[in-house]
This record gives C-alpha cells, sequence and structure tokens, in this order.
C-alpha cells in the first residue's frame, strides 16, 4: 500500500491531501502544488487530469520545492500508484505504431534500447507482465511513460 502527500506551498506548508491509491482529478483538494512527501510506495504524478500530460516517478521521500529538486510546475492534477510486482516482467517494443514493424522482447532492464536491439524507433508496445517505466533517452533519463499490465499504447515520442 502506498501513501503520497501533496502540499500547496513549500516545504510542506499550506493546504495538503492524502492518497493511498491512484485519483484521476486532484484539482478538487488543491490550487497547486509545491511540495510531495512520499510515506511508501512509488507513484506517478502528471500535470493533467485523467493520467495525461507529463509524468514524473515519485519514490519514497520527501520532495519540499517541487519545481527546484524534480522539476515540475505545480501543477499537478492527477496521480498513480505503482504496485508492487512479484513475477515476471516483459514487454514488447515495435518500431512502428500499432504494433506493427520489427518486434524486440524485453524481461529486464534496459538502459539503451536503441543499441541493445539496433532497433531505430519504437513507436508502440504491449505490456505482457509487469508495470515499465519507459524513458525516451538512454540511460533511464529524460520524459518518462509508466505501463501497466495489458496496455498496448502508440507511444506519443519515438524513443
Amino acid at each position: 500500500m502506498g501513501k503520497i502527500i501533496f502540499y500547496e506551498d513549500r516545504n510542506f506548508q499550506g493546504r495538503h491531501h492524502e492518497c493511498m491509491s491512484d485519483c484521476a482529478d486532484l484539482h478538487p483538494y488543491f490550487n497547486r502544488c509545491n511540495s510531495i512527501r512520499v510515506e511508501s510506495g512509488c507513484f506517478m504524478v502528471y500535470d493533467r487530469p485523467h493520467y495525461l500530460g507529463h509524468q514524473y516517478f515519485l519514490r519514497r521521500g520527501e520532495y519540499s520545492d517541487n519545481q527546484r529538486m524534480i522539476g515540475i510546475n505545480d501543477c499537478i492534477r492527477s496521480c498513480r500508484m505503482i504496485p508492487m510486482h512479484r513475477g515476471s516482467y516483459k514487454i514488447k517494443l515495435y518500431e512502428r505504431p500499432d504494433m506493427a514493424g520489427q518486434m524486440q522482447e524485453v524481461s529486464d532492464d534496459c538502459p539503451n534500447v536503441q543499441d541493445r536491439f539496433r532497433m531505430s524507433d519504437i513507436n508502440s508496445c504491449n505490456v505482457v507482465d509487469g508495470h515499465w517505466l519507459l524513458y525516451d533517452q538512454p540511460n533511464y533519463r529524460g520524459r518518462t511513460y509508466y505501463l501497466r499490465p495489458g496496455e498496448s499504447p502508440t507511444l506519443i515520442k519515438t524513443f
């Protein structure tokens, strides 16, 4: 079980809201968010409602100034808890949209997909097992995409 607390002001001040599960629209609970405390678990936070927009991965810890510490502005509008997964991990990465073109199956961490599999682009995927974080730059950098089992998105940005 996870727990995240959103604060309107920096340094955990001002009005706050606690979440222990997914929340598609945080706007009714606060107007702005300038600090976050993750007491347990891991979460993705989004700058738009319904899990849209830029995503930011947060693990247990204190984020006293979102802008300075992790580059998030004060507009947090939804969050999703990342559940613990026990078992295997598998994702199928496709070169073209709609799961077409060259396909590579991955079952472990990979710091550079293009180098490892000689794929120039990744435009879609199918999450077979586990929860995955994809990054648009090598070595786990850049924009993050959180994918759950069963999801088969066409990626907005090519990797």
